[in-house]
């Protein structure tokens, strides 16, 4: 049996599309407004946090961010994407890390984890731009980028989970109306 399923698949498509068109219309655009990399962190953990909420299996992150950077290099080009590429597989790797559970399911930690790991991985995506692909010197211009990425990283880590608790609450039918919800199916 394969590893990822349809609804797997599915889930991994629709994020990454959903990344892939919003960062290549809106970002740019917010960018040469303020010269601010919020908007590509909020949409990048925004995504990455519902993929692996809705598969819970290791590598759909990874896999999410690899196909966002492949569509934006087919879109307008954009080498910065590797930045968002290796923060993929770093949140994938700390969501598997401290296991899936405790990220979904209970409160505390999932809000602890979800913006602490939103945010070291948008750090480490402005890190690898800002030292790589923007060629800033000196080092505490480094710093400061990759701090703003943390910032889109929290705002992205707050809204993932709003967007997730939304979810949960909307496909979770009470065990008191299951009834009056079967009856109005056709």
């Amino acid at each position: 049996m394969a590893y990822f399923n349809t609804r797997d698949i599915t889930a991994i498509i629709m994020c990454a599309a959903l990344w892939a068109v919003l960062n290549n219309t809106f970002s740019p655009i917010f960018w040469r407004m303020t010269y601010l990399p919020f908007l590509c962190d909020f949409l990048a953990f925004t995504s990455l946090i519902l993929v692996a909420w809705w598969t819970r299996k290791f590598g759909a992150i990874s896999l999410t961010g690899l196909i966002v950077t492949l569509l934006t290099f087919a879109l307008r080009g954009g080498s910065y994407m590797l930045g968002f590429m290796a923060a993929s597989i770093l949140f994938d790797i700390l969501t598997r890390t401290i296991g899936y559970s405790n990220c979904f399911e209970k409160p505390i930690p999932s809000t602890i984890s979800m913006i602490s790991f939103s945010t070291i991985c948008a750090g480490t995506a402005g890190l690898i731009i800002g030292s790589i692909f923007m060629n800033l010197n000196p080092i505490w211009t480094v710093i400061t980028f990759a701090a703003n990425h943390a910032i889109g990283g929290i705002i992205g880590g707050i809204f993932g989970l709003i967007l997730v608790n939304a979810l949960k609450t909307r496909i979770t039918i009470p065990s008191h109306s299951k009834q009056t919800a079967r009856s109005k199916l056709p």
